[in-house]
């Protein structure tokens, strides 16, 4: 499953996307998510989309960094086994043992 564009923090619930995702996994299925660089700290803040002139309600938003999805995984059972940079863009590959939904925090 692929989490491009920090989508990890839709809905300002970390966890809980995560533990959907999860869910919706096979035993060792992959996330591949983007995350912000290393050191930017892991919060929520109210977002809104705009495009022209129609704008939306403000909704949560959380962002999960690089160094933070470690502990993210591990809440919910899974395993960050990949991190890299590309082009300025920070990447993680979470791997989901069986049953890794069921163990998540939220």
């Amino acid at each position: 499953m692929l989490l491009a564009d920090g989508n990890i923090g839709i809905g300002g619930d970390p966890a809980a996307l995560l533990r959907r995702v999860l869910g919706l996994l096979g035993p060792g299925g992959r996330v591949l998510a983007e995350v912000d660089p290393p050191g930017a700290g892991t919060r929520t803040e109210p977002l809104r989309l705009r495009s022209g002139r129609a704008v939306g309600e403000w909704f949560p938003w959380a962002h999960v960094s690089a160094d933070g999805a470690g502990a993210l995984a591990a809440a919910c059972g899974a395993a960050v086994t990949e991190r890299w940079e590309e082009a300025g863009r920070w990447f993680v590959t979470l791997n989901s043992p069986s049953a890794a939904a069921d163990r998540c925090g939220g």
